[in-house]
């Protein structure tokens, strides 16, 4: 049966803390004291206005215990009764208004237990309002419960003082059986919560994490709930144990419980009709809204949940939009778009600058006898249309997946690739390079789309967004290497011969310099890409060969003309000796968004572990400071991986080729966007498209003008740019 607990009237606002928790010399206000920071003086009242009070039809069990501001208005003040320490600021004749909300400044129709409420507030019909501390100019109307607990965390996975390790709330990411589960704290990153669920088998470093957490937060009980200046909160059934910035909006909500919603005037949250919120951290400029339901779960900056999304033990990273779908057990970096009723996504790790497609299924199919399935994909993952995958499975960068049932767990180690699963053949289809041979406009697109709503206050941390980069070029350039090798054993099973790796190897290159004629009639076939024992095959490899070799030219060659123009670089001999003397491309990962050298994260876990990094502040810290050398790591990483695949040292790194490869760079460019025009152009000659309208006026009314469109015209700036400034540097250099 319920319990219920019978304490007298006189008790009520009082006791918030069990004295065995409060600190010796110390009363249960001591840390209410610290948190109010308002720099409000308060007095008792007066005899006249404890008379006009009482006649407003106010009650207290000690008027001694309500205290106020200087200008204190008794008559603003109606049907309220007061328990246990009630502080109130300044109460003046105004009345407020927001979003055509308009109530009197003043406390009306409403319970207080032992709250201090800022300057000019208007609260009227909160049921029941205990244990918080409100800013100034705060609008609270028709809220059933508004109340924190002695031992609130505010979504933070600590414990307080005599709470059991079994009550913890732990946020189980990117695998369902708990196994890389991390501890949410506010000011968490994405980098943070890869780190902690990727290095699972360093028990120290997995230690030091949790410490980290819990040095973060005061153990001690007795913390108010907070509400930061105006900020409005309507319409809301239960708000409990929860942490509120300025400038915040919440109207609607169900529960929003144990939660820290981040706000500020310039990054201001909000959260709307039928939401339910538990064990949350809520990042400044957030929109939830319609029906949300999200448990144990982080929100980057400036994310969106709406029309019933459901979001369960993931991190969400910055800049994301999730809506009317279901992602549990994920953990999601910054730029991540999924929009649509029927699609899933469970037990995934996403690398950012995602798109999940309407009836897309990732994960709901386990191979084994657990929940213990995992899938990884790189940045640019978009699975299409109904697509359906099994874990665990692995995904490159810029991965696109048509329309299908994909019957077992894939690998797929080649970025930019579209997968296809062709039913009729029975066979898995890989075409390599499909962004650069036939959408380039959409890949050119979704970098300058992610950036444009990069709307983070503080990007002190780069989030790269380009599709050319060290993470994807390092797989572009490992691919170059598995291109020759299976279209050398392709020719070799045509042909009836063994050849060796280092054989294959020159085979294949030779293979891939030679006339496309000559390798069309091969079956390219690949291993381990497919767990399954039917043919998987590569289609368009010289096509695909001939373009990654060509970006990798143009990735080394764009940076190194950014280099040249930001160190003012006049003339050759300057710039050789500014060169790396031994350039080496080194592996890299993306830690949150942010692309790191693999070396750096090492020094930093073995920092970590050393004892010289001591808390989250230390490892942010570390993030700041790759961010302020990225364009420096990201130039010398172009440039060893442009000898590279030149096949050239350093010394063999003449002015001639220089400028031989700016001319390159420049067609590339013009190949870029041209690829652009003539992917968006397509739309407009298909007569599938064409037979919606009447006439082309039509067409351009309702889709534009091809010749008008502005990311195309913007495309042809840049290549204008691009070839000037390139133009420019030769002739400094010469």
């Amino acid at each position: 049966m319920n319990i219920i607990n019978k304490k007298p009237i006189s008790s009520l606002g009082y006791g918030f803390i069990a004295k065995e928790f409060i600190p010796k010399g110390k009363n249960e206000y001591h840390l209410r004291t610290i948190q109010n920071r308002s720099g409000i003086k308060y007095r008792q009242l007066t005899a006249a206005e404890i008379k006009i009070l009482e006649r407003n039809a106010n009650s207290s069990d000690d008027w001694n215990k309500v205290l106020v501001a200087a200008a204190f208005d008794p008559n603003l003040v109606k049907n309220c009764s007061f328990y246990g320490l009630v502080r109130i600021g300044n109460m003046e004749p105004y009345f407020v208004e927001f979003n055509n909300l308009r109530v009197p400044v003043g406390l009306y129709n409403s319970t207080i237990i032992s709250c201090d409420i800022g300057n000019n507030v208007a609260i009227d019909n909160v049921a029941f309002m205990s244990h918080y501390i409100t800013g100034d100019d705060v609008i609270l109307v028709n809220i059933n419960e508004l109340a924190a607990t002695d031992h609130s965390k505010f979504g933070n996975g600590v414990l307080k003082d005599g709470e059991k390790e079994t009550v913890r709330i732990w946020m189980e990411i990117c695998n369902e059986n708990g196994g890389r589960s991390v501890l949410p704290f506010n000011g968490m990153q994405p980098g943070d919560a890869w780190l902690w669920s990727k290095y699972r088998a360093d028990e120290k470093l997995l230690e030091k994490f949790k410490t980290f957490t819990d040095k973060r937060f005061d153990t001690q009980r007795g913390y108010y709930g907070k509400i930061g200046d105006r900020t409005v909160i309507k319409n809301c059934k239960i708000v409990k144990d929860t942490w509120i910035g300025s400038d915040a909006y919440l109207k609607g909500a169900n529960k929003i419980k144990n939660i820290t919603i981040n706000s500020s005037p310039n990054a201001k949250s909000q959260v709307g009709e039928g939401c339910e919120l538990v064990n949350g951290i809520i990042g400044f400029g957030c929109r939830i809204f319609y029906g949300v339901k999200a448990v144990r779960f982080v929100m980057g900056d400036n994310s969106q949940l709406k029309y019933g999304a459901r979001l369960i033990n993931s991190y969400l990273g910055d800049n994301s939009t999730i809506s009317c779908c279901e992602v549990l057990n994920s953990l999601i970096f910054p730029g991540h778009e999924q929009h649509h009723n029927n699609s899933f996504l469970c037990a995934a790790t996403v690398l950012g600058q995602s798109n999940m497609a309407a009836g897309a299924t990732i994960g709901s199919n386990h191979n084994s006898r657990a929940a213990d399935g995992e899938l990884l994909a790189g940045r640019g993952f978009w699975p299409g249309l109904c697509v359906s995958l099994k874990h665990n499975s692995k995904f490159a960068s810029f991965t696109i997946i048509a329309k299908g049932d994909f019957p077992a767990e894939l690998n797929i180690p080649v970025p930019f690739s579209l997968i296809n699963n062709d039913v009729s053949n029975d066979k898995l289809v890989v075409m390599p390079g499909y962004w650069f041979l036939y959408n380039m406009y959409a890949l050119a697109r979704n970098a300058g789309k992610y950036n444009s709503r990069d709307k983070r206050i503080d990007k002190s941390l780069i989030i790269e967004y380009d599709f050319l980069a060290p993470d994807s070029v390092n797989e572009i350039m490992d691919s170059l290497q598995l291109f020759k090798t299976l279209i050398a054993s392709a020719w070799a099973k045509k042909n009836h011969q063994i050849l060796n790796e280092k054989e294959l190897q020159k085979k294949g290159e030779a293979l891939l310099a030679t006339k496309k004629e000559e390798t069309e009639a091969l079956e390219i076939l690949a291993d381990n890409f497919e767990n399954t024992k039917r043919k998987v095959q590569l289609v368009k490899v010289p096509e695909a060969y001939l373009a990654f070799k060509k970006m990798i030219i143009y990735y080394g060659v764009s940076q190194l003309l950014v280099y040249i123009e930001e160190k003012n670089i006049t003339n050759w001999q300057k710039l050789l000796k500014s060169l790396p003397a031994k350039p080496i491309r080194t592996e890299w990962k993306n830690v949150g968004g942010q692309q790191i050298p693999a070396p750096a994260i090492n020094a930093l876990i073995k920092k970590i572990k050393s004892g010289n990094f001591n808390n989250w502040d230390d490892v942010h810290t570390f993030y700041n400071k790759q961010s302020a050398t990225y364009h420096t790591d990201k130039f010398r990483h172009a440039y060893a991986s442009l000898l590279e695949v030149l096949k050239i040292t350093p010394g063999r790194f003449t002015k001639k080729l220089f400028f031989q490869l700016i001319e390159e760079a420049i067609t590339t460019k013009e190949w870029i966007c041209s690829g652009i025009y003539t992917s968006r152009a397509k739309d407009y000659s298909n007569p599938f498209r064409n037979m919606l309208y009447e006439t082309e006026q039509e067409m351009e009314k309702v889709i534009g003008k091809l010749r008008e469109n502005s990311f195309i015209l913007a495309q042809q700036q840049e290549l204008n740019s691009f070839t000037q400034k390139a133009e420019q540097i030769i002739a400094k250099l010469k």
